[in-house]
């Protein structure tokens, strides 16, 4: 195949950490730093929460291997989870948990299919980013988890965070 022959890259999407212009106003201008976003996956039945930085781009640990659908049929009978997304600002005080959203996933191993709405996660995380709290679609105990989970991560940074963050994450 010729030269003139090949068809057109396309550009890639690519995470960049910290000022990707460094000043300029030319090419990356737009671009997005997802330096202080981190995924937090909740097991909803074994009440665990960890991070599992894969998330960032579909291939955690727990979505390896799995073909994802919308339709929660295919995933039949699968184990629940909660992709948390977690993002961390600074004050003068020092950093807090800024933005935390949670999306919906079921993983069934044995059939190797899974369930979530892939454009709700990544909406999540661009409202995680924008520092927005929406946890109210998860059920009490995985709250409970995710609230243990920020409060052993760092108590300080739980206690800087906003008085919304933890009233949404109050469980009665």
């Amino acid at each position: 195949m010729a030269n003139e022959e090949k068809p057109k890259q396309k550009m890639d999407f690519t995470i960049i950490k910290n000022d990707p212009t460094g000043g300029h106003k030319g090419y990356g201008i737009g671009s997005l730093s997802l330096e202080n976003v981190s995924p937090v996956i909740i097991d909803v039945a074994e009440k665990t929460a960890e991070v599992e930085i894969g998330a960032m781009h579909a291939r955690s640990a727990t979505e390896r291997g799995i073909k994802f659908t919308t339709n929660r049929e295919d995933s039949a009978g699968g184990k629940a989870y909660w992709l948390v997304w977690v993002t961390i600002d600074y004050t003068e005080e020092g950093p807090y948990f800024a933005g935390v959203t949670a999306c919906e996933m079921v993983v069934n191993r044995e059939k190797r299919r899974g369930y979530k709405i892939l454009a709700d996660h990544v909406n999540r995380m661009d409202k995680s980013m924008k520092r927005k709290i929406m946890v109210d679609n998860m059920d009490a105990s995985s709250k409970e988890v995710l609230r243990e989970f920020l409060k052993g991560h760092s108590p300080e940074m739980w206690e800087r965070s906003s008085e919304e963050l933890h009233k949404e994450l109050a469980v009665s």
